[in-house]
C-alpha cells in the first residue's frame, strides 16, 4: 500500500521564477473495517487520494493550509510536475504547471517558509484519485457509470482521511475558491474543530438559480453526444464533442465580456468548424471552439458529470448536519474567515458573498470581507495574485 509522506515535500517555483520540479504523491486507504460511508448510500473501502505538498509540516503539523483546487483543477497547485502515473495522456501540457504558482512559494501569499500548503484531487477525480475513469479492483475495468454518486461531504471526509493519515489534527488555513470555496465552507462546519481560519474566494453558500441553469446545460450537452453510451465509453471514442460544449458553455462565465474580447483577439478565426455548416465569422467563436478541443484532452467527461451533479445537489447545511444556516455557523465562532468577491465575476456574483458575511455576522463569527476590482472576470483568483496577496498575508501570518 502506498502511504502518504510525512516528511518529504515539494517546493514551488522560487521567487526568481525558476521551474522547479514537483511530484504527486498517492495516499492509498484500504479498510473494510472502516470504510468510507457516502452520503447518497453505499461505502468504499478502497480508494486513492493524489496529492502534492509544498513547504514543511512543523514537528506538532499545526502549520499546514488545505487549499482546495476548482472545478476541473487538480492537486498540481504550484511548481512544474511533467508527469502523473496512469492517467491515458490526460495529463498535457496545461495542466504541467501549477495553476496557483502565483500564489504558493516562499515570500508569496502561501508562503512555504511558513507553511505546508497541501492540495488534493478530489475523490471522484481523474488526475489519479479514485474516479469513473479508475480501474474498479472489483471487476479489473474502469467504473465508468457505475462509480458510487458523489456529494461535497464525501470528497472532504476522504480529505480528512489523509490528513489524520499524516497526523495533522488542526488546519492552520482552508483555502478554495469557486466550488473549491463550497469545500471550505463545509470542511469549516462539518469539521470545526479541525479549522482555524477560512478563505473561501469568488464563491456562496448554495447553488444559485443562474448555475443550476448552466450546470444543466452542460450535462444534457455531455449526455447527448451519441459516444456517451451512459457513460461506458472507455473501450471506444468518447463523448468529445458533448464534453467540449459543456466546457464552451462554462468557460463564458470565468472571465469578464472585456476579458473574452480581448484574449480572443489573437485568436485565429478558422472559417468551418469539423462539423456542421455554420461558418464562423468572428475571433470570439474560434477562441470558444478551441477552449472546449483542448480540454477534452485533458479531463474525463464522467468526472465531468460527478462533479456537476455534487454542486447541483449541494446543500451545506445539511451535508454539514445543521437545521439551518443559523446553526450551522454558530460553530464557527473560534474560527476566522476572510470573504473575497470579485466585482467582475460572472460565475458566483457578489452578492452571493454578501449573503455569506451577513449569516457569518449574524452569528457572530470574525470576518473580513474583501472586494478585489478586476476586469479578469471569476478567473481574477486565478491569475492575479497582487489583488489577493496582502489580505491573504494579513489573515495567515498573525
Amino acid at each position: 500500500m502506498r502511504k502518504p509522506s510525512r516528511e518529504r515535500t515539494a517546493s514551488s517555483s522560487g521567487a526568481g521564477g525558476r521551474r522547479n520540479r514537483v511530484r504527486t504523491e498517492f495516499f492509498d486507504h484500504r479498510s473494510t473495517r472502516n470504510p468510507l460511508e457516502l452520503r447518497v448510500g453505499g461505502t468504499l473501502d478502497r480508494f486513492t487520494l493524489a496529492y502534492e505538498a509544498y513547504g514543511r509540516m512543523n514537528a506538532d503539523r499545526s502549520n499546514v493550509i488545505l487549499l482546495f483546487h476548482a472545478m476541473t483543477g487538480s492537486q498540481h497547485a504550484a511548481g512544474f510536475n511533467p508527469d502523473v502515473p496512469g492517467l491515458d495522456g490526460r495529463w498535457t501540457d496545461e495542466v504541467q504547471e501549477g495553476w496557483w504558482n502565483g500564489f504558493i512559494g516562499p515570500g508569496r501569499a502561501l508562503d512555504t517558509r511558513e507553511f505546508c500548503v497541501l492540495c488534493v484531487n478530489y475523490l471522484g477525480g481523474c488526475y489519479g484519485s479514485t474516479g469513473p475513469a479508475s480501474v474498479n479492483p472489483a471487476t479489473g475495468r474502469r467504473w465508468g457509470p457505475a462509480f458510487p454518486v458523489l456529494r461535497m461531504s464525501d470528497i472532504i471526509d476522504s480529505q480528512m482521511r489523509l490528513l489524520d493519515a499524516l497526523g495533522i489534527r488542526k488546519l492552520h488555513a482552508v483555502v478554495g475558491a469557486s466550488i473549491g470555496g463550497f469545500l471550505c465552507l463545509l470542511t469549516a462546519t462539518r469539521h470545526p474543530q479541525r479549522v482555524s481560519r477560512v478563505i473561501p474566494i469568488g464563491t456562496g453558500v448554495e447553488t444559485s438559480i443562474y448555475q443550476r441553469i448552466i450546470n444543466f446545460e452542460q450535462i444534457t450537452a455531455i449526455e447527448s453526444d451519441p459516444h456517451f453510451r451512459g457513460g461506458d465509453y472507455y473501450d471506444g471514442p468518447g463523448p468529445e464533442r458533448g464534453l467540449a460544449l459543456a466546457r464552451r458553455i462554462a468557460h463564458k462565465t470565468f472571465v469578464s465580456l472585456e476579458a473574452l474580447r480581448e484574449r480572443a483577439r489573437s485568436e485565429v478565426v478558422s472559417h468551418k468548424p469539423p462539423h456542421g455548416w455554420y461558418e464562423m465569422n468572428h475571433p470570439v467563436e474560434s477562441y470558444m471552439l478551441h477552449q472546449g478541443d483542448k480540454f477534452v484532452r485533458r479531463f474525463d467527461a464522467n468526472t465531468y458529470l460527478r462533479i456537476l451533479d455534487a454542486w447541483q445537489w449541494f446543500d451545506l447545511p445539511s451535508e454539514a448536519g445543521a437545521a439551518d444556516f443559523a446553526g450551522l455557523f454558530e460553530r464557527c465562532r473560534n474560527q476566522e474567515f476572510l470573504v473575497f468577491s470579485i466585482d467582475s465575476d460572472l460565475s458566483f456574483y457578489p452578492p452571493e458573498q454578501a449573503r455569506l458575511v451577513q449569516l457569518l455576522k449574524r452569528a457572530h463569527v470574525p470576518v473580513m470581507w474583501i472586494t478585489v476590482h478586476s476586469d479578469k472576470g471569476h478567473d481574477s483568483f486565478l491569475i492575479e495574485p497582487k489583488l489577493f496577496a496582502p489580505h491573504l498575508h494579513q489573515i495567515l501570518s498573525h
